[in-house]
């Protein structure tokens, strides 16, 4: 496969000429600081309430100690780390992984996926993205020159009282094959665990997926950050075939496998062509990635699976989110059980806010369930996220009646949004 960027311009604008609005999460923000009930429970943004594992924390201290540690690291990231991933990657994908050609550190899986945008695309250049999608998705694309073409995970059908399993949001192959042309340079998949639904994509999808990237040159960019936290079987289109490997570029994020995303270091896996594009725009955009955080990680994960800590954070999530959704069952709110993350999307159709509401006008003109987030904060105390962000206009009334809750927090301030929330009972 050729991973020399198009030539062609295939469309001659890709910027929204749509004015400014304000972004979802100071919209949230702004609620919180408003509402009469404090303290508020976060449960919108997807920071982990608690730390670290201790042996990442003296891995990070110990780390500030040497010299060589607050020094840049080479460009392509410290060896010892890249050594730490290729292990990963080269067991549960079995095959060999070159830690030198194969592995690239990044600043936070956000620079990896911008790396990638910036080094494959030109300006009309068009990529697939599934939704609803990680907003900074679409920032890279347009930032890079790229167009989206939106691509929609169907919801599952409503069953009353009854959890939804997040396998029921389907991909709709009928859009995905017609958004295909010849301006298609690049794929977005979440096999891992899709962002907000917490679907993990099947074998039988990714390889139909990566037929149809076989067929037309597409590159796939997989963003597999939530790799070790998924709780259903986790494949990843590069494991799939030599063919799909060789177009596949795999981001991974040290620090939602560890619970610090605030240190900030990620990392793609791949061929060496594509590896060699991303580090080349890597080093223009920040040259190397923080050194004593890069040692700190490594280290860490050598510990993590020396300990099993892997599968201890897998079963602790999933308590979590059984313990978080216990109100919906005690409400007969349908939610989406997650297969990987810590999301939880709750299905709230049923909840009817009084005819007499009042909302602030720069809520009244938005949608259904940015009322329902503004509801819940000011009368619950309860902040979340309102999905429809995450789509394109053409399907933003798919996320319309739900809300995304991260359940990564400490149980106490789960049982308390637990508590607060009964109080939709009234309103249901």
């Amino acid at each position: 496969m050729s991973t020399a960027t198009n030539s062609s311009h295939c469309s001659s604008s890709t910027l929204s000429d749509k004015g400014p609005e304000q972004d979802v999460w100071s919209f949230v923000n702004n609620a919180a600081s408003a509402s009469p009930v404090q303290p508020i429970v976060n449960l919108g943004q997807g920071f982990f309430g608690y730390n670290p594992p201790q042996f990442a924390i003296d891995a990070a201290k110990d780390a500030l100690n040497r010299a060589d540690c607050n020094q840049c690291s080479p460009t392509k990231g410290r060896p010892i780390l890249k050594q730490a991933i290729s292990r990963i990657f080269s067991s549960s994908w079995h095959q060999s992984i070159n830690p030198e050609t194969e592995v690239v550190i990044t600043s936070g899986a956000s620079e990896g996926l911008l790396c990638a945008f910036m080094a494959f695309l030109k300006p009309g250049d068009e990529v697939i993205v599934f939704e609803p999608f990680f907003d900074q998705f679409i920032s890279g694309i347009e930032l890079a020159g790229g167009v989206v073409r939106h691509v929609p995970l169907n919801p599952p059908q409503q069953e009353t009282n009854s959890p939804n399993g997040p396998s029921n949001w389907n991909v709709d192959f009928d859009t995905l094959r017609s958004g295909i042309n010849n301006c298609t340079r690049m794929m977005l998949t979440m096999p891992s665990r899709h962002n907000p639904t917490g679907k993990v994509f099947t074998q039988q999808e990714l390889q139909y997926i990566g037929t149809l990237c076989i067929q037309h040159n597409i590159i796939i960019l997989s963003d597999e950050v939530y790799n070790q936290l998924s709780y259903a079987p986790l494949m990843s289109p590069a494991s799939l075939a030599p063919a799909l490997y060789n177009r596949t570029l795999t981001v991974g994020s040290g620090g939602k496998s560890l619970h610090a995303t605030g240190w900030k270091i990620g990392y793609l896996v791949g061929p060496p062509p594509l590896i060699n594009a991303v580090a080349a725009m890597h080093t223009k955009i920040c040259y190397s990635t923080v050194s004593p955080l890069q040692e700190a990680v490594a280290v860490a994960y050598i510990q993590a699976e020396e300990t099993g800590f892997w599968e201890e954070s897998r079963e602790q999530m999933q308590r979590k989110i059984r313990r978080f959704c216990e109100v919906w069952d005690e409400l007969g709110i349908p939610y989406t059980r997650p297969e990987g993350g810590y999301f939880v999307l709750a299905d709230l159709s049923s909840v009817r806010i009084p005819e007499t509401y009042s909302f602030p006008p720069w809520i009244a003109t938005r949608r259904r369930d940015f009322h329902l987030c503004w509801f819940l904060v000011q009368e619950f105390g309860v902040a979340a996220i309102p999905p429809s962000v995450f789509y394109s206009e053409n399907h933003a009334h798919l996320g319309e009646n739900y809300l995304r809750f991260a359940v990564c927090k400490e149980d106490s301030l789960l049982d308390l949004a637990k508590e607060r929330l009964r109080g939709l009972k009234g309103y249901i």
